[in-house]
């Protein structure tokens, strides 16, 4: 984990602007640990496949901090963007589990974290025999900015005077419509490691909106992050110790769940929670949390007569957009929840069943889905009004074994 966010706490900035003590502590603290190991800095992850370790520099694994193993999640083939890639660890991991056909990207702000995952680049390239790797400079919360190409044009415009800051601003504006660090609907994957907590609460929103921004439609972010039981108390937000030490600006549990669903995702899951707190502060609890969302709830509702079918075992659920699922039922949807529910890379498909109409409705005439109607599809929507064929013993057996009801 590297850092990726300078700015701290808002309590804790100056009356004049200036850079605050927390922000300070938590550049030099980072810019430090990549020099020296710092055991304590984070929760310890020790879950990555030790095959995928052994082609990694030890420099690189040493100065390695973050709490968990987003990397498991990506398949070969994709694009992976991993948000405060630091030392560069979980990208070479990722590297060699995409493979050559696939592409992996880490987001710093740190010169020193991003030095130190630049140096072995054509040394990793040669020992897992392709490149698929790239570190850009940029803040997570602001994925459009690509900061090296920034600083390029200030070492040529200098700002002396109040009209350039409006100059620099509009220099910003223009590199993230022209040339963006990462462009709009173009990862797989998105995964970050105990990284997310560095940002300042203001900032968020905007963290949360840029994962959705990048992801391409299915895509899924899986993100390992600090979760406490409580909010933390005034005294741990305002230490600078803790907010480098990923406390103090650690989710509650539930709104870090939350933040995902407001952003636009579905099917949010908490796919691994540390049972044992990983530190107690002001009685608090933090440990590490583990999160899965998928993005592509956007889009037109089109009435296609078709049905969805939950399994159970629950008596019913609700999904992200308030569908209500009975199980056993025949549930009326429109197309794009259907094709939500049942696609065999989401989160679940394994609980419903797919009842499609006996005469397709195409796309091109479909009429809006109707919202507001009776939950319920009646069969003969399914099978038509007219449909009155009558089928005995015929077709296949209608069961498995040697032996037929």
């Amino acid at each position: 984990m590297g850092l990726t966010v300078a700015e701290s706490v808002d309590a804790n900035a100056t009356v004049d602007g200036s850079v605050s003590d927390v922000e300070r502590h938590v550049v030099e603290r980072y810019a430090q640990a990549a020099r020296t190991v710092e055991p304590a800095l984070c929760c310890p992850a020790s879950s990555y496949d030790p095959k995928l370790l052994e082609k990694l520099p030890p420099e690189i694994v040493a100065t390695d901090y973050g709490c968990g193993d987003p990397s498991t999640h990506a398949k070969s083939g994709e694009t992976v963007l991993d948000l405060g890639s630091g030392s560069g660890k979980a990208c070479y991991i990722l590297a060699q589990t995409v493979g050559p056909s696939g592409r992996v990207i880490g987001i710093d702000m740190n010169d020193t974290m991003l030095a130190l995952a630049r140096k072995f680049q054509k040394e990793m390239a040669c020992r897992i025999g392709y490149e698929n790797v790239q570190f850009i400079k940029a803040r997570i919360q602001d994925l459009g900015l690509d900061l090296e190409q920034m600083e390029e044009w200030l070492r040529s415009h200098p700002i002396t005077e109040m009209t350039g800051i409006a100059a620099f601003e509009s220099e910003c504006d223009r590199l993230r419509l022209t040339s963006p660090a990462v462009e709009s609907q173009s990862v797989d994957v998105v995964v970050s490691n105990c990284v997310l907590n560095l940002v300042r609460p203001a900032d968020k929103v905007r963290l949360f909106g840029e994962i959705h921004r990048v992801l391409k439609r299915g895509g899924r972010a899986v993100i390992s992050d600090i979760v406490c039981d409580e909010e933390p108390t005034q005294a741990i937000v305002n230490d600078p110790e803790l907010w480098s030490g990923c406390i103090a600006g650690a989710f509650r549990e539930d709104r870090f769940l939350e933040h995902f669903e407001k952003a636009g995702f579905y099917g949010v899951e908490i796919v691994a929670r540390q049972a044992e707190p990983w530190q107690i502060v002001d009685g608090i609890e933090f440990r590490s949390m583990t999160v899965r969302a998928y993005k592509g709830k956007e889009g037109p509702c089109l009435e296609r007569n078709q049905a969805v079918i939950y399994k159970g075992p629950w008596k019913q659920v609700r999904d992200d957009d308030g569908h209500i699922l009975h199980r056993g039922q025949r549930m009326a949807v429109c197309d794009k929840t259907l094709r939500i529910l049942t696609d065999l890379k989401g989160p679940y498909a394994t609980d419903i069943i797919s009842v499609q109409p006996r005469d397709e409705v195409p796309l091109d005439t479909a009429r809006p889905f109707d919202c507001h109607r009776v939950k319920l599809r009646d069969p003969q929507e399914t099978k038509g009004q007219d449909f009155s064929e009558t089928s005995l013993g015929e077709g296949g057996p209608c069961c498995d074994g040697d032996q037929c009801c």
